[in-house]
């Protein structure tokens, strides 16, 4: 058998603003019928009037074609009561608008205003600082003989990238593949590298990223003990960084950034003027830092104001025994906005690794070596950001990313870090507040009386505690003999600049270690103290049947509710306020309800005053709905750190701007990358150098891609590096052409707006109907072509008599789908830079080789209608697509459901929805509605009841065994968005 030959993709779309490669001519067709920068694909298709049966609203005029489709000889004349027919005879479909949601969304941000800085503009200058007029154009770079140094071509430096980048082959992996290369090649030409070696060289010799790493090392130098002294005093402790002013010089050029930076402090206020709170930038703390910097110095006037935005945390890169553990620093450019720093593409970098002191068991809670440890920490990191110091006071000129020149004035922002971190940065005692005096045994009870801290009032402490040594603030509330690291930097008080932390006070603390383990010992109390036995197993098993989502953990072994991690304690939180209902006091319920309320208002990417107002109003309810834990018993009082956090939101939100971007979980993101498999790839031996080196070879390759994107042709490039943004459009069918297969999975990446989930032309005949299991095809689709082609009559096509709905050939082809794909602006969840989020919607016979899979969607009815009021839910059976008079239809016949009350549940807050039946209740109501109805998928989970969930039942079966259903708006955030 001859050896399978490489195909190469090179045909590449011509629609200017895309270069798509596609592998044959079908391929390149197909895609361009598609291709989001086709100018036929504007605007969204026609919208189908889909209403389900009890009190449908008018359907909405749907877009027509620029020409009116040919007249089909099977169309009858239209009724009396329908639209007039044009001069030839032929239909009319209703006339072109942008689709409901398009519309929606344009509407939306036509209302916002946005307001930059007066003084501190960031005002682009000359390379010396002269203020430019206003609209000149950036000086070009002047043209480089070798743009690609120091690799020979674009393939050259994309391996280079490959094989240390992307899979992070080992030396002795590149020099074996290089070995087979030349042998392969029989001596004709060499292998592009000559080794390890040579690759090392070669990303070494790059000159974009080079950011060199320094080094000190730090030593006790207080007295020294007679007798044995501890081997702590007398250690030297190295800490690594690298220059914070290029780090931040280098973000600040990147390219990448240039049109998601913001160069001056704004105001974002909508068309009611209310301030909305997005990116740091928005907030009013860095309106405030920029109207102190124009106050104090005149020259500062046009500069720009640039925050460093910090994060520490330790992390642990093997279970095993010795040196493990490593306490990484990160710093990123404030003006960067959120959905940069979120989407892991280079906004947040790694300044350095502080020193973890060690000392024996007996000596580690001594309070010297205690006292020692916290002052290395403050003492490192005001050492490493020293080089910033200067420029926190004046201008530094710096280039930015879209080619101008600014002068950047330095700030220190806020910093990351979880409840632990944020005691010993803020030199306060745990159990206590880093940001308020309120009292530890009292919280939230003296928080309305509490003052925020700051250094002076540490200051009053210290000085109080060299009066009385026995100071009750000594030993309760600050660690007087400590002092904090933004003490030496200007307009820099570590208790302001502390950031809300999302992970680990809301999911992590709230959520996981005090509801859920409430909770559990309130089954566990009921059920005899048996420990995850009984009660205890019946919210487990209800989670295990939870219908199919994407991304969804159903946990089906019905696992207890410890030991989780972060993505654990989320994917919980999704299913878990239905699962206890019924099981636990209804005062519980609401407690977790509430509580939900709030994590999702404050995830939002965007807050306005309004949801500020909410936002109080659940801390609110929620303080006064947890009281329930203390009547049954769980808890003695609230005084938790964590929990008293939720009380500082509306003031970080308006300080900061939204949570999302300043949220922990970032920077354990960013630990994956910079420490654990750096880890892995060193040596193990005294590993932290070769870690620093990769990291450094790391940060090369990625600027380098930056410089050379353009360099790199269209047929090179990995469709899932496409940074492009995708345009926001309704769900589509998928499919692919014959000949554009991918090799693998992992060819079909999140940029890919279609996948090959399916394609089954099939002629609508009788035979068809029974091969489908769908009798009724042939009157649905007549149906649905009524609601096309007379939008504007006083019927809907199901009430329609069939005579006078459209005719179809008998030989008329449908073509079936397995899936299809949706793309939506969900800047709240994980999603691309532009915020869009890509979903595919399965409606199969068999998923993975096993049961059926058919998922739930919202089906928009009345775009003018609030939250879930203008939709309804329904089941996917399939997708399918024909051609009718001349015109391509893509079609769903979809299941539907019916609201079971006109507003959401009073206990958890969610619309239930029941199966809408026909009028003999005896079948469920069935019919086809066009796709671009569909808004995105939706998830429902049953309402149990008192009952337990029967064993060994399979999830598949939920959407048909259960009656009524709740409308699983916490199954992400925006569908939490849309279906209120």
């Amino acid at each position: 058998m001859p050896p399978r030959q490489f195909k190469e993709a090179r045909y590449i779309c011509d629609f200017p603003g895309c270069s798509k490669p596609c592998k044959s001519p079908s391929g390149l067709t197909q895609h361009k019928a598609w291709c989001k920068h086709n100018p036929a694909n504007q605007y969204a298709h026609p919208t189908t009037p889909s209403p389900p049966p009890a009190n449908p609203p008018n359907p909405a005029q749907a877009p027509a074609p620029q020409s009116p489709p040919p007249q089909s000889p099977l169309l009858p004349d239209p009724p009396s009561r329908g639209p007039s027919p044009a001069s030839d005879g032929s239909p009319q479909p209703a006339p072109s608008t942008p689709g409901p949601r398009r519309a929606r969304q344009i509407h939306e941000r036509s209302g916002i205003s946005v307001r930059k800085h007066p003084y501190l503009s960031g005002d682009p200058c000359d390379p010396n600082g002269f203020e430019l007029p206003p609209g000149s154009e950036p000086q070009p770079d002047e043209d480089d003989d070798d743009p690609l140094f120091p690799f020979d071509s674009p393939e050259h430096f994309l391996l280079a990238e490959f094989l240390y980048s992307r899979v992070q082959m080992s030396a002795g992996n590149i020099n074996y593949l290089m070995t087979l290369w030349n042998a392969y090649q029989q001596q004709s030409s060499e292998p592009p590298y000559g080794g390890a070696k040579s690759l090392y060289s070669t990303i070494d010799s790059i000159p974009y990223g080079n950011i060199p790493w320094e080094g000190f090392k730090v030593k006790y130098d207080g007295e020294l003990p007679a007798g044995d002294v501890p081997t702590w005093m007398t250690q030297e402790y190295e800490v690594w960084f690298r220059n914070p002013l290029d780090v931040m010089e280098a973000q600040l050029a990147n390219p990448e950034f240039a049109h998601d930076i913001d160069y001056a402090a704004k105001e974002v206020k909508s068309r009611d003027g209310k301030r909305q709170y997005i990116d740091l930038m928005s907030g009013e703390w860095a309106w405030e830092q920029s109207n102190e910097l124009a106050e104090s110095d005149p020259a500062l006037h046009g500069a720009m104001f640039a925050p460093v935005v910090l994060g520490s945390d330790k992390t642990t890169v093997s279970v095993g025994t010795g040196q493990n553990e490593y306490y990484p620093l990160y710093g990123s450019l404030g003006n960067a906005q959120n959905h940069i720093r979120r989407a892991h593409k280079g906004a947040l970098s790694i300044l350095g690794f502080l020193a973890i002191p060690k000392t024996t068991r007996d000596e580690q809670d001594s309070p010297e070596f205690r006292r020692f440890r916290r002052q290395l920490l403050h003492s490192s990191i005001a050492k490493i950001l020293m080089p910033l110091r200067r420029w926190m006071t004046k201008a530094r000129v710096t280039k930015c990313g879209d080619g101008h020149w600014r002068r950047v004035v330095y700030g220190l922002g806020p910093y990351i870090a979880d409840y632990p971190e944020q005691c010993i940065l803020s030199c306060v005692v745990s159990g206590w507040c880093p940001r308020c005096t309120a009292k530890a045994s009292n919280l939230d009870g003296t928080a309305k009386d509490a003052n925020q801290r700051s250094h002076i009032h540490t200051d009053g402490i210290r000085q109080m505690t060299l009066l009385c040594v026995n100071s009750e603030q000594n030993h309760e509330c600050v660690l007087t003999q400590s002092q904090p690291f933004t003490s030496y930097f200007p307009r820099a008080n570590i208790h302001d600049l502390l950031s809300p932390d999302l992970l680990h006070q809301i999911i992590k603390g709230t959520f996981k270690d005090h509801l859920v383990t409430w909770v559990v010992e309130y089954l566990e109390s009921q059920d005899g103290g048996k420990e995850l036995s009984g009660i205890f197993t019946h919210p487990a098993s209800r989670i295990s049947v939870s219908p199919h989502f994407p991304g969804l953990r159903r946990f089906p072994d019905g696992r207890g509710f410890k030991q989780w991690t972060g993505n654990d304690s989320k994917a919980l939180m999704r299913v878990f306020l239905p699962a206890i209902t019924g099981l636990v006091p209804e005062g519980m319920v609401r407690a977790v309800a509430v509580f939900l309320e709030f994590c999702y208002l404050v995830r939002r990417s965007q807050i306005s005053e309004e949801v500020l107002d909410k936002i109080d109003d659940a801390v609110r309810r929620f303080h006064a709905e947890r009281e329930v834990f203390r009547e049954h018993g769980i808890r003695n009082n609230f005084n938790l750190p964590r929990q008293h956090s939720l009380t500082h939101y509306r003031a970080l939100v308006q300080m900061f701007g939204a949570p999302n971007g300043l949220c922990s979980s970032i920077t354990e993101s960013k630990h994956i990358q910079a420490v654990k498999e750096t880890w892995r790839r060193s040596s193990r031996n005294q590993p932290l150098g070769e870690m620093l080196l990769t990291n450094q070879r790391l940060d090369k390759l990625a600027a380098a891609r930056v410089q050379f994107e353009p360099l790199i042709p269209p047929h090179l490039r990995d469709p899932r590096d496409q940074r492009r943004t995708i345009q926001t459009r309704r769900a589509m069918v998928t499919s692919i052409p014959e000949g554009d297969e991918p090799e693998d999975p992992s060819q079909t990446g999140p940029s890919n707006m279609m996948t090959s989930e399916g394609d089954v032309r099939l002629p609508i005949r009788p035979g068809t109907f029974q091969y489908l299991g769908i009798p009724a095809l042939e009157e649905y689709i007549r149906r649905f072509l009524y609601d096309q082609y007379y939008p504007d009559s006083d019927i809907i096509g199901m009430d329609a008599p069939l005579d006078e709905c459209p005719h179809v050939d008998p030989n008329l082809h449908i073509k079936l789908f397995l899936s299809a794909t949706a793309l939506y602006h969900a800047p709240s969840d994980v999603s691309g830079i532009g915020g869009m989020h890509r979903e595919v919607i399965r409606a199969t016979p068999s998923w993975q080789k096993g049961r059926p899979c058919h998922d739930c969607v919202y089906v928009e009815l009345d775009p003018d209608e609030p939250g879930f009021r203008g939709m309804n839910v329904a089941q996917v059976q399939m997708f399918l697509s024909f051609k009718h008079g001349g015109q391509l239809f893509q079609c769903a016949l979809v299941r539907w459901f019916e609201p079971y009350d006109d507003q959401p549940c009073n206990l958890t807050g969610l619309w239930r929805v029941q199966p809408d039946m026909n009028a003999r209740g005896r079948r469920r109501m069935t019919l086809i509605i066009h796709i671009d109805s569909i808004l995105r998928s939706a998830h429902l989970l049953p309402v149990f009841g008192t009952a337990r969930t029967p064993k060994r039942f399979h999830h598949s079966k939920s959407l048909t065994s259960y009656k009524l259903f709740y409308v699983n708006k916490y199954i992400d955030y925006h569908a939490y968005e849309i279906a209120f």
